[in-house]
């Protein structure tokens, strides 16, 4: 018997979603200019904070030498936009 917590927001086969998050992913390497050594990936997850909209994309960055970093965006990855990464890059990391 599978169990599902229903952490991620989209379920396997939704084209639409990993078509928006593959964008996003390339988008993120554009305006955080990252080089090629850098890994990018991008998740959507149901977010329990009731402030939130109930996605939330998080972006994680690892670059070599450095610590990861967890840029999140409490929107859908399909709404982010280049102003909300910019953004989230230069928030505090907790």
């Amino acid at each position: 018997m599978a169990l599902r917590f229903g952490l991620f927001g989209r379920k396997d086969g939704d084209d639409g979603a990993k078509a928006a998050l593959a964008a996003l992913k390339e988008r993120a390497r554009i305006v955080l200019c990252l080089s090629d050594e850098a890994t990018v990936a991008v998740n959507e997850i149901v977010c329990a904070d009731p402030a939130c909209p109930g996605l939330e994309t998080v972006v994680l960055v690892m670059e070599p030498g450095r610590r990861t970093r967890a840029l999140k965006i409490a929107k859908a990855a399909a709404e982010v936009t280049d102003e909300d990464l910019g953004a989230a890059a230069t928030a505090p990391q907790a």
